[in-house]
């Protein structure tokens, strides 16, 4: 099948990108391609694409802005949805609202511009509001899941509001990453003292800028309940660990660093670094990333 014609035939108007390249859109930077791309402009175009793609039995992905994703080498025989023009933000009666395709560091400029306090932790964090969402990302200090209010999304082809309770949120997962496309999220906006804001603003990016440098998927475990993976992956004597032109980072266990490696370098390294760790600490590591694999 040859899915941009169908696509074109179909839905006229929307953005396509053939012979996608997955290595050139996430932050591990490996992987394959797809055969085409598709940027829908509305939450409308969006359901009936995904519809489409549905009835039609073509395998797609989303793909926010490809941190914490490792896809498979080889080629997608697929259609990657990303909703980078869902990219709207709006404030107001307490609420402050962002479209999936905003980035992290919009998102933050945004609250930071409106005195919102509570988005500050996410300064400096590789991040789209509908992957972030779907992934609740976060660190210690708060997650998505802590300002989310509701979330609008679209499940078996229509258009859904779920309340925060119903998202399904836990450590770096959610409901979302069961084939429910997050299309917008409304935040709580309490006011703040705009230099308190800015403050943490500043400390939160002076600590991301001590993280490792390079092709990264950003933290490759998920932290065990009151432990730190890395702590756990570096105790194991894993650090420098390598795989083809992939390894543990020095700095920080839990990074596996790319350097020319391809996404089973990426792959077989994560995953001995996790059989490792149960064999030497009966540790089950949990990966935070998410696999695109085809």
């Amino acid at each position: 099948m040859d899915i941009s014609a169908l696509l074109r035939e179909k839905l006229p108007r929307l953005s396509l990108e053939e012979n996608f390249s997955f290595a050139a859109h996430t932050t591990i930077g490996c992987g394959g391609r797809a055969r085409v791309a598709a940027y829908p402009a509305s939450e409308e175009e969006t359901a009936a694409l995904l519809a489409l793609l549905s009835r039609e039995k073509i395998p797609h992905v989303l793909l926010g802005l490809g941190a914490n994703v490792l896809a498979s080498d080889g080629v997608f025989e697929g259609a990657v949805v990303r909703l980078n023009k869902l990219n709207r933000l709006s404030a107001g009666d307490g609420l402050l609202y962002a479209g999936a395709g905003v980035t992290g560091a919009a998102l933050v400029a945004f609250a930071c511009e409106k005195c919102a306090g509570g988005f500050e932790q996410f300064t400096g964090i590789p991040m789209s509001v509908g992957g972030a969402t779907a992934m609740n990302a976060g660190v210690r200090e708060g997650h998505i899941s802590d300002v989310a209010l509701c979330v609008r999304a679209i499940a078996n082809g229509k258009v859904r509001v779920f309340s925060g309770g119903a998202c399904g949120f836990s450590e770096k997962d959610s409901i979302f990453l069961q084939g429910i496309a997050v299309t917008g999220v409304y935040f709580r906006a309490e006011k703040q003292d705009p230099h308190l804001i800015e403050k943490r603003m500043r400390e939160f990016a002076a600590r991301r800028r001590l993280l490792p440098k390079g092709r990264s998927l950003g933290c490759t475990f998920v932290n065990p309940a009151g432990r730190s993976a890395g702590a756990i992956i570096d105790a194991c004597g894993l650090k420098g660990c390598r795989v083809g032109g992939a390894h543990v980072s020095e700095e920080h266990a839990n990074f596996i660093i790319n350097e020319g490696g391809s996404a089973e370098d990426v792959g077989a390294l994560a995953a001995l670094v996790k059989e490792e760790v149960l064999k030497r600490t009966g540790i089950c590591l949990r990966e935070e990333i998410r696999r695109i694999e085809f």
